[in-house]
């Protein structure tokens, strides 16, 4: 597991530690079951402290990431599929406010949107 830790972006740190292992687990980078780092091996290597690593792992398993078992340590919480859909549906909103944002700027219509939707389609069958 890789994790870099960015003190300047002014995202707090357990923040930065759950979204990067949230990717690598819905990227499948992490597989299911497999064993994290123990919060005191994770914030010893990043040098951070242990209440902060608790803080992310706390967020990861409250938001169905991961689990943890009692002596063993925490672990990939199997895939929710419904889960990771929410979560690529609210990436793809985003999207589309950049895109409305840079549609506006270049005073594109709806009908030149879609239309640029569908030919991008259309390429990838």
């Amino acid at each position: 597991m890789n994790i870099l830790i960015n003190n300047k972006s002014g995202i707090p740190i357990y923040e930065q530690i759950y979204q990067q292992i949230k990717t690598q687990i819905i990227s499948g980078s992490l597989n299911q079951d497999e064993p994290l780092p123990s919060i005191r091996n994770l914030a010893k290597d990043l040098r951070i402290s242990v209440i902060t690593t608790k803080r992310a792992y706390d967020e990861l398993e409250r938001d169905g990431f991961i689990y943890t078992v009692a002596a063993k340590g925490c672990f990939v919480a199997p895939k929710n599929v419904e889960l990771i859909r929410e979560e690529n549906l609210k990436k793809i909103e985003e999207y589309i406010g950049k895109i409305l944002q840079l549609a506006a700027s270049c005073n594109l219509q709806k009908k030149d949107i879609l239309e640029m939707i569908d030919y991008e389609m259309e390429g990838e069958q």
